[in-house]
């Protein structure tokens, strides 16, 4: 994607600020977060250099996206509460960014002109299924506030292409990581969890008998699955992942060879929302934009273990 502009909301967030990064080498980028959950210095770099400007503000504000989006091409919308165990523990609050806020981006979408909104979803709408890859023609049982707000967004993504002919795309990401990532959130998510305490010589927190199972999906193949979908005439549900199971015990095994660290868990309770088992099939994505996975898990992890330790100072 080239000499575009390009508004990406929750851009200050793990994938939104990874996304804007890229964006930022050829295109005109608006950054639109309230840091609720994001970090600015995920995006100081880009601020600071002119890269990219900011608006503060939330995607719930109506008014604020149509100002936002004007004279845009295209929307990635990223911005969301992150985390299931969040989502259990504030629905209303998961609910209001979720839902409001989406349908706030779509209606100042579809007002300003947007050419497409591609969708941040997530491989939490399906729920507990028993066929597994996981398939976009599967009927979804959302077990978390989280997945049910991510499948309220897909629906109001469809009706807006049906109704208005406005472009959208929703992308089902499944179990993203890498650079970027808060390790220190009480809902961090597993890898960059599995990392933090790797480098400082901590026993794996691992809920459950460690044996569920997650398509971890390298937070660049994201970005590029992004852009591949926005500048695609694709429209529709996309299932976005590294196309391959590994168990929570697997990762921590591969976590601990890249650090160098003799693996060590403690077994928790299993948390209420999390689903058995997750494996992406991505072969509509394949099929219809070209989208495959360059990374293999342990690239991936090698890369967010360098990050972390050249930027988060931590040396283990």
């Amino acid at each position: 994607m080239r000499r575009k502009k390009v508004v990406v909301t929750g851009g200050a967030g793990f994938i939104g600020s990874n996304l804007s990064a890229e964006l930022c080498k050829d295109n005109e980028v608006t950054i639109v977060d309230n840091f609720s959950t994001g970090k600015e210095g995920n995006i100081k770099d880009l601020i600071d250099s002119g890269c990219a400007r900011l608006l503060r503000g939330s995607v719930t504000d109506l008014e604020a996206m149509k100002a936002a989006f004007k004279g845009a091409d295209y929307v990635f919308h990223e911005a969301a509460i992150p985390s299931v165990p969040r989502s259990v523990a504030d629905p209303m609050r998961t609910n209001d960014a979720g839902v409001t806020g989406t349908l706030a981006v779509l209606v100042a979408a579809r007002d300003c002109g947007i050419e497409k909104v591609v969708f941040a979803s997530s491989s939490s709408v399906y729920g507990e299924t028993e066929s597994l890859p996981k398939k976009e023609d599967m009927v979804c049982m959302p077990m978390s506030p989280y997945a049910v707000t991510k499948l309220a967004g897909e629906h109001y993504c469809r009706v807006f292409t049906e109704l208005y002919g406005l472009g959208t795309v929703a992308l089902r990401y499944f179990n993203v990581y890498g650079p970027m990532q808060d390790p220190g959130s009480e809902y961090a998510a597993v890898v960059p969890k599995f990392i933090d305490c790797a480098l400082k010589g901590e026993a794996f927190p691992i809920h459950g008998d460690g044996l569920q199972s997650r398509d971890f999906t390298f937070v660049r193949d994201v970005v590029r699955a992004n852009l591949m979908a926005a500048e695609s005439k694709s429209t529709g549900v996309y299932n976005i992942g590294g196309g391959r199971r590994t168990t929570v015990l697997e990762l921590a095994q591969a976590i601990s060879e890249v650090v160098g660290f003799e693996m060590r868990a403690v077994h928790l309770p299993p948390r209420p929302g999390d689903v058995r088992d997750s494996w992406a099939d991505i072969s509509k994505a394949k099929r219809d934009f070209g989208f495959e996975p360059a990374f293999t898990l342990r690239e991936g992890i090698s890369e967010t273990v360098a990050w972390f330790r050249r930027c988060l100072g931590t040396q283990g």
